[in-house]
């Protein structure tokens, strides 16, 4: 969630992170700050609220150096105030830390230091692990040994970097939880959370793995696990350009990332849809092929957007593959016993792939044997790295807090592995090509839903002050309402509920009135007569109906106060079209209302706590 950014090399750092904080802004924060080691001794600077804070006071400050660390911090323990934000200190002001995830037995230890001198000046958990490798620093161990030896004694997640003035050119850098990578350059070396802050000065990195280690310095890194045994790790690439991560003359990244989905879409089925065989081709499922047709049931667990995305999937392999699946909240999933084993298959989404409550689920599902396959977008991201297989999206880096284009590419994804699978149980040649054709046309689709822009930005104005919203739709197009509704909540601030259609009248009914704005999606599919029912009992309590509905349906003007027309797909693959629509309204509702679209109050891209 917050954002880490280490440098250590001839340069002046400070310019360095304070680049690399900027590019990490979209994971949402509430403070930032940073640390170097300059003429011998510790500089921190920090400021509660925008990275651009922190800017303006460095400019009257002078911390130039060829070694810092710096931090945008989300709240967990602790207000937002200039305090608490990273980085913290030890008493004798000799050790500086940063620190993503929770130390959740930070009482404990709190407690125990205060009663061996210490004093603890923050209301956070991470200031209680600053004091705990200054006792082992004391007992005369070098800095990478203490923090070592600390971190046994921790219970919960982190990601960390540490440096002291005593040994000026080194970084020490450790994860548990939450994610880590370091930048390879020529004399100098980098360390962030995310290789978005990265890729303007390398695209040589090294991840390090859960409880692993490392000592950064100018000339190179050393790695080891925090038992002290030497790791050889791989150097990879980033796969993603410097102008991926820019916003490419759009006012917002959650613009440009929903305009970005006609192409994002062919890049996830580009060399693996085979429409002429009428199925597809994934060569990261291929070592899990057999216990995948054979499995007992497949589990979908996932959070947030990437869990409608899985609730689509439910459809998508249960009436394409005929395959039971389930799908569960993966924060609720390895809290209740979950009854899984050999004969299951757990398959895990995830945009960042370091989402913490999935990474439990995976594990979880793993000690009781399941076979686990993912579904991310990251590439090398920590469920990449411990999933026996899977397949990546190729949507691309999703800057944008509220998820748009990693959501069509999950459902086209999960299109792709249904599609597979079907046609290895038997489904004919030529379904297989009818089902294809029609997810190849997808992208095309998308893209003439991109051209009632302008339409839909006109129904925003309308509805811009609206308290409350009712998002309705029934199949595959109920997780699209939910969808919908999620991305309202999420970026314009106004209470939003997405239910199936026909559950409206088990209580959500009571709420419709002539103020409430009701999106309903109701394409021409089989449950069109019933959807329209729906409607008929939302215009008889006199709420304000916007139907998502299909180009040739004008039976719906007489129901509805705004139609959004969109072209015609297969049910399996509505929610991608649909969707688009309901991307655009939550856009410029909030842009209406004024928001911070890209970074909404509150949220971060990548929850990497539980």
């Amino acid at each position: 969630m917050c954002g880490i950014v280490g440098y250590i090399g001839p340069r002046n750092a400070v310019p360095i992170l304070m680049e690399g904080l900027s590019r990490l802004e979209y994971r949402g924060y509430d403070s930032a700050g940073i640390a170097v080691i300059k003429d011998g001794r510790l500089v921190i600077e920090k400021k509660a609220g925008k990275v651009a804070d922190l800017r303006s006071h460095l400019a009257s400050v002078d911390v130039a150096a060829g070694l810092g660390i710096g931090h945008t911090r989300w709240a967990t323990h602790g207000e937002p105030t200039d305090a608490n934000a990273h980085p913290h200190w030890d008493c004798d002001r000799q050790i500086a830390i940063i620190h993503n995830g929770i130390i959740e037995n930070y009482a404990t230890l709190k407690k125990k230091l205060e009663a061996d001198g210490h004093a603890i000046r923050t209301d956070t958990d991470t200031e209680v692990l600053v004091h705990l490798i200054e006792e082992w620093y004391k007992k005369k161990h070098d800095l990478f040994t203490a923090v070592r030896l600390a971190l046994h004694e921790v219970e919960g997640t982190f990601g960390i970097l540490v440096v002291s003035p005593r040994e000026p050119d080194r970084i020490i850098a450790a994860r548990r939880g939450s994610p880590l990578v370091l930048g390879l350059g020529d004399g100098e070396n980098f360390v962030a959370s995310d290789a978005a802050a990265l890729v303007e000065h390398t695209r040589q990195v090294v991840y390090l793995n859960d409880d692993e280690i490392a000592i950064v310095t100018a000339g190179g890194y050393q790695t080891k696990t925090i038992h002290g045994q030497g790791v050889d790790k791989e150097v990879e690439e980033i796969t993603f350009s410097l102008e991926q991560i820019e916003r490419g003359g759009f006012p917002h990244f959650m613009l440009k990332e929903i305009h970005e989905q006609p192409d994002s879409l062919r890049n996830a089925l580009r060399g693996r849809l085979l429409k002429d065989e009428g199925s597809a081709k994934l060569g990261g499922l291929e070592p899990v092929m057999e216990r995948l047709l054979a499995a007992r049931r497949i589990i979908i667990t996932s959070c947030g957007t990437a869990w409608h995305a899985g609730l689509v999937g439910k459809y998508l392999l249960e009436q394409i593959a005929r395959l039971p699946v389930e799908v569960d909240y993966a924060s609720e999933f390895r809290f209740r016993n979950p009854i899984v084993g050999p004969g299951d298959v757990a398959l895990v989404i995830s945009q960042s792939g370091e989402t913490a409550d999935t990474l439990g689920a995976l594990r979880e599902a793993k000690s009781r044997g399941a076979t686990v396959a993912g579904l991310v977008n990251v590439v090398g991201s920590t469920i990449a790295r411990e999933t026996a297989a899977g397949v990546y999206l190729h949507a691309g880096p999703e800057i944008g807090v509220a998820s748009t284009k990693a959501f069509t590419s999950m459902v086209a994804v999960l299109g792709l592995v249904s599609l597979l699978l079907a046609r290895a149980k038997g489904l004919s040649r030529d379904r297989g090509r009818a089902i294809a054709a029609d997810l190849a046309a997808v992208p095309d689709k998308v893209a003439r839903v991109l051209a009632l822009t302008d339409q839909i930005r006109a129904i925003a104005g309308e509805f811009k002050g609206a308290r409350n919203a009712l998002y309705l739709g029934r199949g595959p197009n109920f997780p699209t309402a939910l969808e919908g509704a999620l991305k309202l909540k999420e970026i314009s601030y106004i209470h939003a509920e997405g239910y199936p259609a026909a559950e409206m009248k088990h209580g959500p009914i009571a709420l419709i009135d002539e103020n409430m704005p009701v999106v309903v999606v109701v394409p021409r599919d089989a449950m069109y007569d019933k959807v329209v029912s729906n409607i008929q009992e939302v215009k008889a309590r006199k709420g304000r109906i916007i139907a998502v509905a299909n180009e040739d349906d004008h039976d719906i003007d007489r129901l509805a106060e705004f139609v959004v027309r969109v072209p015609r797909t297969l049910s399996y693959f509505g929610p991608i079209v649909n969707s688009i629509p309901l991307q655009l309204l939550a856009y410029h509702i909030a842009v209406a209302r004024g928001c911070n679209v890209d970074q909404p109050r509150n949220l971060a891209k990548s929850v990497t706590v539980e």
